[in-house]
């Protein structure tokens, strides 16, 4: 079964939407690894990516892939912003671009700095509540599209990229319809100290912590390398958690004070009762890195927000079918749900 709270506002609410695990793959944990290493992202060949890069307003650079409409003309334009670590190649990522592809869209993976494949420029990173950039990549996005014809720009987010665009969608306020026509988060740890907590702890911080860790630690390093005496290299290396690496790397890079006030600052959960365009938010309540007790609740979100808690799906996962399984129905979902508000 599925928890679905719509809220009531200016768009008349959709129908509810539904996931059911299949029984073959019980739990968070197999439901966020299986989809993510072995079940099926498209039907055919991979999307193929065109690559733009974009200079930053603060002479630095990211990297964004597109895959072009199919066919001429005003058609939408689906944003996606990946998560800790992720890329165009992330199987979510994989999984809209075919969803956009069939419903005749154009899609876009702006990728945070240093997630393309090439360190960037900055003394910088990206972060979990960096708003200020998500909100210059859609202006862009919408300006950009707009001149080659194209029609409206609806945005997604997936764990990290969800909680910035949210954090983005409340800062904007009514301005934001100016820009997309709706958003949605999937998995975004919209608390992030109760996430931090989670995922820092047992089984979590064996696996999922270790992994993180094992691509951001050699990335801090080469920025290191870039700024010598930019953090402390010793306290880096002996971080063994992802509130130890904020503490030292993310935190004081971006302007927080610590881990706590980056936490704080950036979390979107406070600020949902903010938005002010269509919103989308979908947490299942078995993921492993987000506690089901720090999930908003219908009475902390505007009458914009809708939230969808399904009992299943784990961490960006929602695999569906048969052995070895599908991610397409997330996307489906979500996607058909940000396409009724274009």
């Amino acid at each position: 079964m599925s928890s679905f709270v719509a809220t009531s506002g200016p768009v008349s609410a959709p129908q509810p939407l539904d996931y059911a695990a299949p029984r073959w793959l019980p739990g968070g944990n197999l439901q966020t690894i299986w989809a993510a290493l072995y079940a099926k992202r498209f039907d055919g060949p991979a999307p193929v990516y065109r690559r733009e890069r974009w200079p930053t307003p603060d002479s630095d650079f990211i990297d964004v892939d597109f895959v072009d409409a199919p066919m001429p003309g005003p058609r939408p334009l689906l944003v996606l912003f990946h998560g800790l670590e992720g890329s165009s190649r992330s199987h979510y990522a994989e999984a809209f671009a075919a969803f956009a592809a069939s419903r005749g869209m154009a899609f876009a993976v702006p990728h945070f700095r240093g997630c393309s494949g090439e360190l960037n420029l900055a003394p910088r990173a990206y972060h979990s509540g960096d708003f200020e950039e998500i909100g210059w990549i859609l202006a862009r996005m919408r300006d950009q599209h707009a001149r080659k014809g194209g029609g409206p720009v609806m945005a997604a987010g997936v764990s990290l990229g969800g909680n910035a665009l949210m954090r983005w969608a409340s800062e904007a306020g009514e301005s934001a319809s100016g820009v997309v026509s709706a958003v949605a988060s999937v998995s975004a740890p919209l608390d992030l100290a109760a996430g931090g907590e989670a995922i820092g702890q047992g089984f979590n911080r064996l696996v999922y912590t270790r992994m993180f860790l094992a691509t951001m630690k050699p990335k801090a390093l080469a920025k290191l390398e870039q700024f010598p005496g930019l953090f402390d290299r010793e306290r880096l290396m002996s971080s063994r958690n992802l509130y130890d690496f904020d503490n030292v790397f993310t935190a004081p890079l971006h302007g927080f004070r610590d881990t706590e006030d980056y936490w704080t600052r950036g979390s979107a959960k406070p600020h949902l009762a903010s938005v002010r365009v269509p919103a989308l938010v979908v947490n299942a309540r078995n993921d492993p890195f987000i506690p089901a007790a720090s999930l908003p609740k219908p009475g902390e979100v505007g009458a914009h927000v809708t939230l969808w808690q399904p009992a299943h799906g784990g961490h960006v996962g929602f695999p569906m079918g048969p052995p070895p399984g599908h991610v397409r129905g997330m996307p489906e979902r979500v996607g058909g749900w940000l396409a009724t508000h274009v």
